[in-house]
């Protein structure tokens, strides 16, 4: 598995020129404001023409005319000055600007061969039409009820299909999970995935990636903090075949709220990565069954980038 989304973070200001005049005496000025306006009319047009906004902050499915392709491309515009295009499985940063007739982008670097220019031929309802220096058709259609910040081809495809959606982190790991019984909050250093179907008490799985130990030290404090009940274990880690991951395990007692508490961490990128589970039982077995395994599922789905 690849994971490659490369974003940019690009400032600019975009300036709008407008020229106006006006005379008090029309009989005194009018060869000067003949002239005037002759002189002006060149710059009024090349103002407008230079200054057209083709592209909105927003998102565009791109399609070449005659092709089909198995992935759907989407230039995401981020801002007035730059964005990212995505098919859910890579994407490349650009920066953009409008010229006269057309757009001009850069794709991730200055390379020349990274720069193309997009030949506007007509905006119909949003619906940007062009060609490229390849001289292929492009039609740019605007996604409508999607934010640009947040907008992820995969999971919009996903979403469309009513299956499971993808959440990356951005320390190199994935899990799948279902919206309808999944809240994610947070992200980076910290995540957490909260059951929100039917349950009893808070159960939810919480992600971190620390650099204050490692792995097998993170498990024995939790075990400590959890007290003499807890237990500990080793095995393979989720999403691996060879890595070797530590447990700690707090089983529910008799008689309490039904509490229960797993964890799982592994040695990772100069530091350890931790996998926090809390559940409840309800007593209903068909409930905390379900809950058990959504919560599972999430888990067992783990993947890894692998870095070229």
């Amino acid at each position: 598995m690849k994971i490659k989304k490369i974003m940019t973070v690009v400032m600019a200001a975009v300036l709008a020129f407008a020229v106006t005049g006006c005379t008090a005496n029309v009989t005194v000025e009018t060869k000067p404001k003949a002239e005037e306006e002759k002189k002006e009319e060149p710059a009024k047009e090349e103002t407008a023409k230079g200054s057209e906004k083709y592209f909105s902050v927003g998102v565009y499915l791109n399609t070449t005319e005659g092709e089909k392709s198995e992935n759907d491309k989407y230039y995401v515009f981020s801002a007035d000055t730059y964005g990212h295009t995505d098919d859910g499985i890579s994407g490349l940063p650009f920066d953009y600007e409008n010229r006269d007739g057309g757009v001009w982008f850069s794709f991730a670097d200055t390379d020349p061969e990274d720069e193309d220019y997009l030949t506007v031929e007509s905006v119909d309802n949003g619906v940007v039409t062009g060609t490229f220096k390849d001289g292929k058709k492009q039609v740019f259609t605007p996604v409508a009820d999607v934010d640009p910040e947040t907008f992820d081809a995969e999971n919009y495809k996903r979403s469309a299909n009513g299956e499971d959606l993808i959440y990356r982190d951005a320390n190199g790991w994935r899990v799948r999970y279902d919206p309808k019984l999944f809240t994610v909050n947070g992200g980076g250093p910290s995540v957490s995935f909260v059951y929100t179907g039917e349950s009893a008490g808070t159960n939810m799985i919480t992600a971190s990636y620390n650099v204050d130990k490692d792995a097998k030290t993170a498990i024995a404090d939790l075990a400590k903090e959890w007290g003499d009940k807890a237990s500990t274990s080793e095995g393979i880690f989720p999403g691996t075949e060879d890595v070797t991951g530590y447990w700690v395990t707090l089983p529910p007692e008799q008689g309490t709220s039904g509490l229960y508490c797993t964890a799982i961490a592994r040695d990772y990128m100069q530091g350890y990565l931790l996998f926090e589970l809390t559940g409840h039982n309800s007593g209903n077995d068909e409930e905390d069954m379900a809950v058990s395994d959504a919560l599972a599922s999430v888990i067992d789905s783990l993947e890894f980038a692998v870095y070229n």
